[in-house]
């Protein structure tokens, strides 16, 4: 397994740990979106190329998320931290 490939199993492998604690579906949404939100267009395609083969080193969770994206495209945004406030409004984001 090339060097990319091997950094593409563990980055999604620690995204998908990091939303365990929500619980299995949510996090696998969780995962999914942050993968689409944030990756580049390169290391997704590494990541659905691997999900091919049965011993890439994903996590079930991580799986589930890439094939989801994979097979169904972004899911909503799970995330509220690029909902901003309006000027006179503070709690929806981390700055306010």
């Amino acid at each position: 397994m090339s060097g990319i490939a091997k950094s593409t199993v563990r980055m999604a492998n620690q995204i998908a740990r990091n939303f365990e604690a929500i619980g299995h579906a949510a996090a696998i949404d969780a995962t999914a979106d942050h993968i689409s939100s944030f990756w580049d267009p390169r290391m997704k395609a590494a990541a659905f190329e691997l999900l091919d083969q049965s011993d890439s080193g994903f996590t079930n969770q991580a799986r589930a998320a890439l094939k989801k994206l994979s097979d169904q495209g972004p899911p909503p945004s799970q995330t509220r931290a690029t909902q901003f406030n309006h000027a006179d409004e503070a709690g929806h984001s981390d700055a306010g």
